[in-house]
């Protein structure tokens, strides 16, 4: 659908405007929820920022809408593109996650319900931590994240992540003992194949192992070789965190790994109230809904773990551009992500 099939939301294309046009990468996200804060008291609603950073803005909790104000670093110049179908806003953030953002928090505006713009996705979900602990759980959930304009997220895999370490003797290198690198190289030879992937199976039902950083090396006395390897492991629906960490610990030899974090997969079903919802709204904005399953890991599945009500991700953008250097959003898809939000927040 061109542009010219949607109503062009000024509100909503102006307020991402702002919001892409300040930085905020993760802990920089102040001057950001700032802009926020000000949209909300321009519509007379009560806002404030929580100790963390969070944009509160409560309201009808029958439904709370809630995405992230933080971006991973990159400066992409923000400017608007204009061609004879489309008119796309670039900029760091305009998809992940500042796109669903604006259309949650105009949205919210609009039709009265709950909001949240929360700090600190991008690295350890710091703001939707907080927020579980702080208050009590809403009716429903509506998180924030791309999923395109006509579909609606209902399962991420969760995350474990670790940091091997490990220590031998400093020796000549012609010794047939392994060393440290060495034990850390083969611990992780031996989780990768413990959850080798099937190539006939969807990688949202497979564990991912990911090494993300290793050093190593001879000490500064001389007197020993140590090694450091995190890891990261998708967890998906079927399997629980503990069941993957006893299967990589089940494999451990000659260090010890440091489980530092996990959050819990989460797989929604698509008759709840929300994903009910949903479908009805994109099918009147004349879309053909599709129900996603995400192999990364989002807010939802801290909100999943906490909180025992029906949830949602939903947001307009393409998720390939999540992160990516030609990060761009067409804003028709914007226009259409508001008006089915709004029509979902009246369900609710």
């Amino acid at each position: 659908m061109s542009d010219a099939a949607a109503v062009a939301d000024t509100e909503a294309r102006d307020l991402l405007y702002d919001l892409v046009s300040i930085p905020s990468p993760t802990g920089e996200e102040r001057e950001c929820a700032e802009r926020l804060v000000e949209f909300f008291e321009a519509h007379d609603r009560e806002v404030w920022l929580d100790e963390v950073g969070n944009v509160r803005a409560p309201a009808d909790d029958r439904a709370l809408f809630t995405s992230h104000i933080d971006t991973v670093p990159g400066d992409i110049p923000v400017r608007i593109e204009d061609s004879d179908q489309k008119s796309e806003l670039w900029g760091r953030g305009s998809v992940d996650a500042k796109g669903p953002l604006a259309a949650l928090a105009v949205a919210a505006v609009r039709t009265g319900v709950s909001f949240v713009g929360v700090v600190g996705e991008e690295v350890n979900s710091r703001g939707a931590r907080f927020l579980v602990e702080d208050r009590d759980a809403p009716d429903a959930v509506v998180n924030g994240e791309p999923s395109g304009w006509d579909g609606v997220t209902l399962g991420y895999r969760g995350i474990l992540q670790g940091t091997y370490v490990s220590t031998s003797e400093s020796g000549h290198t012609s010794r047939p003992e392994n060393n440290a690198i060495q034990d850390a190289i083969s611990w992780w030879s031996r989780v990768e194949a413990e959850f080798e992937n099937d190539p006939y199976e969807p990688v949202f039902e497979q564990v991912t192992a990911k090494p993300v950083n290793i050093q190593g090396g001879t000490s500064d006395d001389g007197l020993s070789v140590e090694a450091t390897l995190e890891v990261q492991l998708r967890v998906p629906p079927s399997m629980t965190c503990d069941e993957v960490r006893e299967l990589a610990d089940g494999v451990l030899e000659g260090g010890h790994v440091n489980w530092n974090d996990q959050v819990r997969p989460t797989m929604q079903s698509p008759r709840n109230p929300v994903g009910r919802a949903f479908r009805v709204a994109i099918r009147n904005a004349g879309g053909d809904p599709r129900l996603l399953r995400k192999t990364g890991t989002s807010d939802m599945n801290i909100f999943a773990g906490e909180w025992d009500c029906p949830m949602a991700t939903y947001g307009p953008g393409d998720s390939d551009l999540d992160h990516a250097p030609d990060e761009h959003l067409p804003l028709g898809d914007l226009d259409r992500a508001v008006a089915v939000l709004e029509e979902v927040a009246d369900s609710l």
